[in-house]
């Protein structure tokens, strides 16, 4: 029996995969606990109309993160910082902070997203690589002063 996979299932199949599987087996297990649903003619026109809207979406977030990665390529954020002898920064600019500052210009991101190497606790200029969607990342320069 041919069956659509609903979730992913370990070592059977994932979400939106169409295997062959014993009728038992799909029966008995797939279907009752909604991992699958048999193919047909309307499941499988579910199947290629969810396709459809997933690719549009796609295709939506994608725009959406070029837009960002842009207005990143322009902005550099400055942070005013206290610094002891010799220059040396008391703590380091968080995450949290850039996500803060970014929402003042209007950009919205989930702290999550942005990626700090190497903290941010010296004087200078730093790049920060800040992952936008599945694989676009933007580049943001962060300015430390005292």
């Amino acid at each position: 029996m041919k069956v659509i996979f609903l979730k992913d299932l370990k070592g059977q199949g994932k979400k939106g995969e169409i295997k062959e599987v014993k009728d038992g087996y799909a029966e008995n297990f797939l279907i009752k606990n909604k991992y699958a649903e048999k193919l047909t003619e309307q499941s499988y026109q579910r199947y290629l109309d969810g396709k459809k809207e997933e690719k549009e979406l796609d295709d939506q977030n994608r725009k959406k993160a070029d837009k960002i990665k842009e207005k990143l390529a322009k902005l550099e954020l400055v942070f005013k910082v206290k610094t002891g002898k010799m220059d040396k920064v008391f703590g380091s600019v968080s995450s949290k902070q850039i996500k803060d500052e970014l929402e003042k210009n209007g950009i919205t991101i989930d702290k999550k997203q942005i990626e700090i190497t190497d903290g941010l606790s010296c004087l200078g200029c730093h790049n920060v690589k800040i992952n936008l969607y599945k694989d676009i990342y933007g580049e943001l320069k962060v300015k430390l002063e005292k």
